[in-house]
């Protein structure tokens, strides 16, 4: 198949999407079904192929997204209902005020998400920022774009992300200007992309519809006396810590050593929030005086809203695998490696495009790396770190249909497609087009 062929297929599989899910007002999930066994038939896979990819693209994505997405809910619901994230909304709104608790939560989603991914980030600050929004009249995407925005900047362009780890070794980079140099570009970055464009689009996308889950956060029984803020913050941040001793183990010790396996361990994305919902129920839960019985009716009716969320991250992934295994995905990357363009744009083009066709951040950067790495060996006039964060940057534009996070802002915050497109998607590849903006113009000083 031709690279042309190949986007112009790509292209209208995404807009009949918008079409039949945006107008139409067809089952998302099910629209996303039949379309991606549609396309893939229509590149010519058997039937069984198509059938097997798409359950195999939303077995992989749940298997990674669903027990996040579950613990994260759980000990959010634990925060609301013994009052420690009113406690955390409370302290952070005296703190900041009410007109900077923007630029508060876009601060707390730079420092939350260094060591955490971006869904895991999302699940454990969105409860909080709820409560804040409820608590100040505030609406909720005021809050959530800038707290999003940075989960997505740190997720790209500061190590120690996986993605971005292997970037740097596939370019030969010193992690610690990488990481320098990650914070001092991809901060204004998040502001840009967060508070401020937030302070434009918030009131242009209409009023969002109330959501099942929100009613899970700030339906909370009342309390004589509130924890403490620091056993509140501890609660919340448990994972984040266990995530970042995870990290810095592998810096530390040998995998041999036992340290690095028990911090490790530790550290795993769902170990690190397992542990921590399971710290929740004692620390939070039964020193506030609820019982094993309201702690169980409290974490089992937490989970439904939850399920639809799932269904469409899965689907996504079904969507994301069908084109990758279609070869789409490897006919629109040719098209990109066809132009003569130089290091920096051509990385950031092949992340783009990586990211358009699988929905991953994460397969975006490790594939573009994987293919500027070895033209970059040749030549040595582009910066090794700057040409990660620029590919980490591309990674993340055009957030779409196929992409875990999209869907995941589409639901937490209530909004139809139409607001998720005009909102999350143009903060996204804001990120991606500021990234190349900034790096561009340094890569003539910085070598």
């Amino acid at each position: 198949m031709t690279p042309l062929l190949a986007s112009g297929l790509t292209a209208a599989a995404i807009v009949l999407l918008m079409l039949l899910i945006g107008v139409a007002r067809l089952n998302p999930f099910v629209t996303l079904f039949v379309v991606s066994i549609g396309l893939a038939l229509a590149t010519g896979m058997p039937t069984e192929q198509a059938i097997a990819s798409f359950e195999n693209g939303m077995g992989h994505v749940l298997g990674h997204v669903a027990g996040v997405v579950a613990l994260g809910t759980m000990l959010g619901k634990i925060l609301a209902e013994t009052g420690g994230a009113d406690q955390i909304a409370l302290t952070i709104s005296r703190l900041a005020g009410k007109k900077r608790l923007n630029w508060a939560m876009m601060v707390i989603g730079l420092l939350v998400g260094l060591p955490v991914f971006f869904e895991v980030g999302f699940v454990l600050l969105i409860p909080l920022v709820i409560i804040l929004s409820r608590r100040n009249n505030l609406p909720l995407p005021v809050l959530a774009f800038p707290m999003a925005a940075a989960l997505s900047v740190t997720h790209a362009m500061v190590p120690p992300h996986p993605a971005t780890l292997l970037a740097i070794t596939a370019y030969h980079a010193n992690t610690a200007r990488t990481l320098f140099w990650g914070i001092v570009i991809g901060t204004p970055i998040a502001a840009l992309a967060g508070p401020v464009y937030t302070w434009y689009i918030a009131p242009r996308i209409g009023p969002l519809a109330p959501t099942a889950l929100e009613a899970q956060f700030t339906g909370r029984i009342e309390h004589d006396k509130l924890p403490s803020f620091a056993l509140s913050c501890a609660t919340l941040l448990m994972p984040v810590v266990l995530m970042l001793g995870g990290a810095l183990a592998e810096l530390l010790w040998p995998a041999t050593a036992l340290p690095y396996r028990v911090l490790h361990f530790l550290g795993n994305t769902d170990i690190a929030l397992l542990v921590a919902t399971l710290m929740s129920f004692w620390l939070m839960g039964s020193l506030s005086g609820l019982s094993r019985e309201t702690i169980l009716r409290f974490s089992n009716e937490c989970l439904a809203p939850t399920a639809t969320i799932m269904l469409l991250i899965g689907a996504g992934g079904g969507f994301g695998r069908e084109l990758i295994d279609s070869g789409l995905s490897h006919s629109i990357t040719n098209l990109a490696l066809g132009a003569h363009v130089p290091l920096l744009v051509l990385a950031w083009m092949l992340a783009l495009l990586v990211r358009i066709a699988t929905g991953s951040a994460t397969v975006a950067t490790t594939t573009a790396s994987g293919i500027v790495g070895p033209i970059l060996a040749t030549s040595h006039s582009v910066s090794p770190e700057l040409l990660v964060l620029v590919t980490g940057a591309g990674s993340v534009g055009l957030s779409l249909m196929n992409d875990a996070g999209f869907w995941q802002m589409k639901e937490y915050l209530g909004m139809n497609l139409s607001q998720t497109l005009r909102s999350w998607t143009m903060i996204e590849t804001l990120i991606a087009i500021l990234g190349l903006l900034i790096c561009l113009p340094l890569s003539w000083v910085i070598h």
